[in-house]
C-alpha cells in the first residue's frame, strides 16, 4: 500500500492535482462533493490559489473535477492505509502477540507515517500562498520520508521473515553494497527535486543536455546565487544542475550495478546472485525510462513515463535494500 501510495503520489504531481484541495480535513475530508454545489464551492476555493490565478485560469469545473480525483485518490490511500495499519495492530496488541521489539518498531512505523502526511500537508501548503506550485524542495522532502518509512517497514518484514543467515558476503561486498544503497537513496530524493522543478522540459535531450554535457550557463558566476537557488521556478539555472546531478547519479548507479555482478560474482551464494542479477536489470530497465522520460519531456512531462519512472526507481531502492539486509545480516 505503501509503493502504491508513493506511485499515486506521482500521478498527483505530474498531473499538476496536488493543489486542487486546499484544505487538509482528517474526518469530513474523507467525503467527496457529492452535489453540484458542492463542486462550485471546492472550484471557488482552488480559484483562491496562486496556480489557478496563474496557470490554469481557462480551466472549467470538469476539468477541475479530473485533477481533485487524483488528489482525493491520494488522500483516501492514506487513509485507507491508516485503517489498515491500526486495526489489526490493535488487535495483536490487546492479544499480547508482540514482542517488546516488534512494539517498538511498529510504534516507529505508526510515528513516520504521521510524520510522512504532516509533511505533505506542509508541502501542500507551500504552493498555496505565492507559488502556482508546490515547492520543490518540500516535495522532494516528502517522497523521502515515505521511502523511508516504506524502507523501514521492509527492513522490519525482511528481519521477521527472512531467517535463514547461512549466506555468505564479505566485508568487502558488503560495503559496495553499502554504498550502492546509499546512492540510489540519494537519487531518489534528487529526483524528486527534479520533478518538483519540472527540469527534464529544461533539457529535453540525450545523452547531451540541449547540445553539451554540461551547459555553460551553468557555470556562470553570476548565476550562482540564493535567489536563483530560492526562486528556481523563475531561471533554468538550479533545473538543470539538478538534472545534470540526477544524470550523473544515474550513471553511477548503473554502473556499480555492472561492476557488483563483474566483482562479486564469485564472492557470492546464489540467493546474493540472484538479487544482484535482478537489481542490475532493474537499474537497466530504470536508465531507460529515465532516458525516455527526458526525451519526452517537451512541453510537458509525460504523465505515463513519469509514473513508470518513478515505480522504477521504488524497484531498484527495494532490490538495493533487500542486498543490503542480505550482506549486513550474512555471516561472514
Amino acid at each position: 500500500m505503501i509503493f502504491f501510495q508513493i506511485v499515486l503520489g506521482g500521478i498527483t504531481r505530474l498531473t499538476g492535482s496536488g493543489l486542487s484541495i486546499t484544505k487538509w480535513d482528517i474526518v469530513f475530508g474523507s467525503i467527496p462533493p457529492l452535489t453540484t454545489e458542492d463542486w462550485q464551492i471546492a472550484f471557488d476555493m482552488y480559484k483562491q490559489t496562486p496556480q489557478f490565478a496563474k496557470v490554469n485560469s481557462l480551466m472549467d469545473l470538469e476539468a477541475f473535477k479530473m485533477i481533485y480525483f487524483w488528489e482525493y485518490i491520494h488522500r483516501l490511500w492514506a487513509r485507507l492505509m491508516g485503517f489498515v495499519f491500526i486495526i489489526p495492530f490493535l488487535f495483536f496488541l490487546f492479544k499480547g502477540w508482540f514482542t517488546p521489539l516488534l512494539k517498538k518498531q511498529l510504534l516507529i512505523v505508526f510515528l513516520l507515517a504521521v510524520l510522512v502526511a504532516s509533511f505533505g500537508w506542509i508541502m501542500v501548503a507551500s504552493g498555496l500562498i505565492n507559488r502556482p506550485w508546490v515547492n520543490a524542495y518540500k516535495l522532494s522532502f516528502h517522497l523521502i520520508l515515505a521511502v523511508i518509512l516504506y524502507g523501514y517497514l521492509l527492513w522490519t518484514f525482511l528481519s521477521y521473515s527472512v531467517t535463514d543467515f547461512s549466506v555468505n558476503a564479505s566485508q568487502r561486498l558488503s560495503r559496495f553494497i553499502g554504498i550502492f544503497f546509499t546512492v540510489v537513496f540519494i537519487q531518489i530524493y534528487v529526483g524528486g527535486v527534479m520533478s518538483g522543478m519540472k527540469a527534464g522540459m529544461y533539457f529535453p535531450t540525450w545523452p547531451d543536455m540541449n547540445g553539451a554535457f554540461l551547459p555553460d550557463y551553468l557555470w556562470m558566476g553570476k548565476n550562482w546565487t540564493w535567489d536563483n537557488f530560492v526562486h528556481y521556478d523563475q531561471d533554468r539555472f538550479m533545473p538543470g544542475w539538478v538534472q545534470f546531478i540526477h544524470r550523473l547519479l544515474a550513471y553511477m548507479v548503473a554502473l556499480m550495478g555492472l561492476l557488483g555482478i563483474y566483482f562479486f560474482h564469485k564472492d557470492q551464494n546464489m540467493k546474493i546472485r540472484l538479487w544482484m542479477l535482478l537489481t542490475f536489470f532493474v537499474v537497466l530497465l530504470q536508465v531507460l525510462l529515465g532516458i525516455s522520460t527526458v526525451v519526452g519531456s517537451k512541453g510537458m512531462t509525460p504523465v505515463n513515463l513519469g509514473v513508470l519512472h518513478q515505480m522504477g526507481a521504488m524497484g531498484v531502492f527495494t532490490c538495493a535494500l533487500v542486498l543490503f539486509y542480505y550482506t549486513k545480516r550474512s555471516k561472514i
